[in-house]
């Protein structure tokens, strides 16, 4: 019932014209601790369960878009990195564009919303855009908080409103954030192929791969970045797909979940993420590299398959695109494989 009145609220919010149903089974996950301090002055809000943090929703106007920044487990670690906001010693400093949980995509209407970086030259600025804080909504009763974006061009004119709903609960040493987001086109809205999406989250040292050598992603603009090698100390990340796919070679593959899971100070810690089997490209595409940017994209499946196939997705004005994932943070016991099917199942 929670989840649904939730849903009403996004109806409210954004208008949304495709329902995407949550089971019985997952409503009665949510926690009923949740609860929220706004500080407007910040331009944040803290997500807590009793007295235990859990998140904040940073929304500044310094930003390219809002985030989930940073994410903890209920024993107090952070599932993701301190850089840009908070840098922590001895993590990388790449690609400053990832940051704690995020949802964009890297070319609406030819457009870049994902690559934002200090390397972009002034003269091509015209080729990115961002996303604003427009509307919050704390819903105390229902431990969500509903937002609305605005997706903008360079010079300010609105192509797509976000209406999101996240919905934070807890279930023992499980703690998850369920996003609802629909897209409403402004305009008409071409979502091209493109590998830099979607539903995003950049992870902490810990939980990164162990790597011995230096490498260099260039994005769809040509600009390079370099992920240099560091030491491996405590790096114990590993990544299993659904479909029994492990380590870095998840990247490109399809899935219907993705695990990451490591150890911090002895303590196992793992964040999964779900695909909800009514969202587009289900199921979908996985961005998903050792250096700790882990994201599920759905229109990618050009770069992913080698060629093979594409998907263009438009939108006509008034037109929208409702999708829902699921982030599960668990921590203590090791995660098991029966655990995440579970959830996957409920989901």
């Amino acid at each position: 019932m929670r989840a649904i009145i939730g849903m009403l609220f996004l109806f409210l919010l954004g208008g949304c014209k495709e329902n995407i149903k949550t089971t019985a089974k997952a409503a009665a996950t949510v926690s009923n601790t949740v609860r929220f301090v706004q500080n407007e002055e910040e331009q944040k809000v803290a997500v807590y369960f009793g007295d235990s943090f859990f998140t904040y929703y940073q929304y500044s106007t310094t930003q390219t878009k809002p985030v989930l920044h940073p994410i903890q487990t209920r024993s107090g670690k952070s599932v993701t990195r301190g850089y840009p906001l908070d840098p922590l010693p001895g993590e990388r400093v790449d690609h400053p564009h990832h940051v704690g949980h995020w949802l964009n995509y890297g070319d609406v209407n030819g457009l870049d919303f994902w690559n934002h970086s200090d390397a972009i030259p002034k003269a091509e600025k015209h080729r990115y855009g961002s996303i604003h804080h427009e509307k919050l909504i704390v819903d105390k009763f229902n431990g969500s908080l509903l937002v609305t974006l605005l997706w903008k061009d360079h010079l300010g004119k609105a192509l797509i409103k976000e209406s999101t709903t996240f919905l934070f609960s807890e279930e023992g040493n499980h703690r998850f954030i369920d996003r609802i987001t629909s897209l409403e086109a402004l305009t008409e809205v071409a979502l091209k192929d493109n590998k830099e999406g979607f539903f995003a989250i950049r992870v902490s040292r810990a939980l990164e791969h162990p790597s011995d050598k230096a490498e260099i992603f260039t994005d769809v603009n040509g600009i390079p970045s370099t992920v240099t090698a560091l030491n491996n100390e405590g790096v114990t990340g590993a990544y299993l797909s659904s479909e029994g796919i492990e380590g870095k070679a998840v990247w490109g593959t399809r899935a219907r979940w993705m695990s990451l899971r490591g150890t911090v100070d002895e303590e196992s810690l793992s964040v999964t993420i779900f695909d909800h089997p009514k969202n587009i490209g289900y199921p979908t595409y996985w961005h998903a590299r050792g250096y700790g940017l882990f994201a599920a994209n759905p229109f990618g499946q050009k770069v992913f398959s080698n060629g093979e196939i594409a998907r263009n997705k438009k939108l006509q004005k008034g037109e929208i695109l409702t999708v829902k994932y699921r982030i599960m943070i668990h921590h203590g016991t090791e995660l098991t494989l029966a655990d995440i099917k579970k959830h996957a199942t409920t989901f």
